[in-house]
């Protein structure tokens, strides 16, 4: 028997269109357990809400009828996009939000993943959409919003292929509800203090020689992966206080956010910020800022097809950075850097900045990445460290040094480690 769990699973769509999809997620949800609010996030109003969209608009400071009459039609869904996530932010502080399930087309799914995206980490959130085989970068963001295919188009009610894609939608949240309760029979494995590790598969040595010298130390390492949205969301949880110091190995977001054209442009602007906000230790090398990423190669941009590239694989292009693109990486780099309230030191493996980039490698170009050194060392304030090292970034001995750094800073730090 399924043992009932206290508090409130929001079930978002627009019940105009998706009111028999919202009822059978309910109905699902009530089935396993847990208690389901239906929530009208439509600006045209429809049956079966138990927060109706006339409160859902109030939430966002707007009239219903003005939105589902002379509003533009964005501006509608962002008003009601805002009231949903506002109605669920206060939830969640009064402590009774279990996790949140939305449904809808192309406007439901806007409108469901934006009100998702503010909440923390780790509740669960889940998308049931039509357009969740496409690129959902722009519903996701940073968050851990879960997209899950409705195979059929949801219009006339649930049919004999979208049913079971919504019951299995209700069953996987309250999969991840039930996985979140605490189990007094195991120890928390995360208790020890956290440090926020950037990685590359052109990093990798590097990253799991660290984590290994950092779990031996007694820090939880979590890694992220460079891709715009991890290092984002790497950004995020520091700024949540999460983490007591960075090893920023691989920084190549940095340049995918000064080159958009970059497939791995961060999903919101200031990497390489939070840890200065939040005062604590920070080691940063230049792991992967010596070429941009794209898809496959037909998507280079024209003016690089005549650049040194690596083919990773079909869908993912490098093409090497100039010493001109280095030299402004590294002058916004400094700048970001020296706002730092905490200690800083960085690393530069002068040898090669990934397995790609080191000698023999089709991206290895010295000259370039002496432009970004040398802009570096003029533009970063005295109270940063910086130390070029005859290594690689991928020889254990510069992740024992950019290791040793960190254990430095945290050591004289004690105040730092809170989590």
């Amino acid at each position: 028997m399924t043992t009932p769990v206290s508090g409130v699973v929001a079930v978002l769509a627009t019940l105009d269109t998706k009111g028999a999809e919202a009822a059978l997620l309910k109905e699902e949800l009530t089935g396993l357990g847990l208690r389901a609010a239906v929530v009208d996030v439509g600006p045209r109003p429809g049956a079966g809400a138990d927060v109706t969209a006339e409160e859902v608009a109030r939430a966002a400071d707007h009239d219903l009828a003005v939105l589902g009459g002379r509003a533009r039609r964005d501006a509608a869904m962002h008003a009601m996009a805002v009231g949903a996530a506002r109605l669920l932010e206060r939830w969640h502080d009064g402590g009774y939000l279990l996790g949140v399930v939305g449904v809808g087309g192309n406007q439901g799914t806007s409108i469901a993943a934006t009100a998702m995206r503010g909440l923390p980490i780790g509740l669960p959130k889940l998308v049931v959409s039509t357009v969740a085989s496409g690129n959902v970068r722009g519903f996701v963001g940073d968050s851990d919003i879960v997209m899950m295919f409705s195979v059929g188009d949801l219009l006339g009610g649930p049919n004999g292929v979208t049913r079971g894609v919504l019951r299995r939608a209700a069953g996987a949240v309250a999969g991840m509800v039930r996985a979140g309760e605490p189990d007094p029979s195991r120890t928390n494995g995360s208790a020890r203090p956290r440090i926020a590790v950037t990685a590359f598969g052109n990093t990798h040595t590097a990253v799991t020689t660290a984590i290994a010298e950092l779990d031996r130390a007694g820090y939880d390492a979590v890694p992220f992966h460079a891709s715009g949205a991890s290092g984002s969301a790497m950004e995020r949880l520091i700024d949540a206080g999460e983490f007591a110091g960075v090893l920023d190995l691989t920084t190549h977001e940095l340049l995918a956010e000064l080159f958009p054209a970059d497939i791995y442009t961060p999903v919101r602007p200031g990497r390489l910020t939070a840890a200065g906000r939040a005062g604590i230790p920070q080691v940063v090398a230049p792991g992967g800022l010596e070429y941009h990423c794209f898809a496959a190669a037909d998507t280079i941009p024209v003016p690089l097809r005549d650049r040194p590239v690596h083919h990773h694989n079909p869908n993912n292009t490098n093409v090497r950075a100039s010493a001109e693109e280095l030299a402004r990486v590294a002058t916004v780099l400094a700048a970001r850097l020296n706002a730092a309230a905490g200690p800083v030191t960085v690393l530069v493996p002068e040898r090669g900045w990934s397995e790609v980039g080191a000698p023999g490698g089709v991206l290895h170009d010295p000259a370039a990445n002496r432009a970004f050194t040398d802009t570096l060392r003029g533009a970063l304030a005295d109270r940063v460290t910086l130390r070029v090292l005859d290594r690689t970034i991928n020889d254990p001995a510069f992740a024992t040094a950019a290791t040793a750094a960190l254990l430095d800073h945290l050591a004289t730090r004690p105040a730092a480690v809170a989590r």
